[in-house]
């Protein structure tokens, strides 16, 4: 699964965990990685050097693991960044969007003014269906941004979250 020693080390910092959040689902939890300052620091940078030649003006953040990755390879890019959010959590005018996911569905909103006319890539921490991720670009695409691509930390290869985002380059880190 793993051959580069940089993400044979980020590959070593995500637990498993049964059952969650329902009987059946083996989650991968990547906080014992946001705990560790040289996997959590290696994450961002090996990120940020995979998603920066699509050369995009501003990077995009789902509520709310992607956020830990998306606001610091923003950062690191010298970039915006604009947050994905559930409803109810953003003040000013929004754009919403309903999308469905491996265990149910959801809405996410963004401000209607956050990506206009943007070039954007799309953190978030783990591809699962690609629904998430998937309603997040329409969003964007939305305002008339131009989506570049997605990146990830982990992806459940299994759950073929890829096929929503077809046409875009997608980034991971780590596959299961």
């Amino acid at each position: 699964m793993v051959s580069d020693p940089a993400v044979s080390l980020l590959a070593r910092h995500i637990r498993d965990v049964p059952d969650f959040p329902k009987p059946g689902i083996l989650f991968k939890d990547i906080t014992p990685l946001l705990g560790d300052a040289t996997a959590f620091r290696m994450s961002i940078q090996l990120l940020a050097e995979r998603i920066s030649p699509l050369r995009p003006t501003m990077i995009v953040g789902v509520e709310s693991r992607g956020f830990i990755f998306a606001a610091p390879i923003a950062e690191r890019l010298g970039l915006g960044f604009a947050p994905v959010r559930k409803p109810g959590k953003l003040p000013y005018r929004r754009v919403t969007e309903s999308y469905s996911l491996e265990y149910g569905s959801g809405t996410l909103e963004m401000h209607e003014d956050a990506v206009a006319g943007q070039r954007v890539v799309i953190i978030d921490d783990v591809l699962a269906t690609g629904g998430t991720a998937a309603g997040a670009a329409r969003l964007c695409q939305r305002q008339g941004a131009e989506v570049l691509g997605f990146g990830f930390v982990l992806e459940l290869a299994f759950l073929d979250g890829r096929k929503p985002l077809v046409g875009h380059p997608i980034v991971t880190l780590l596959s299961y």
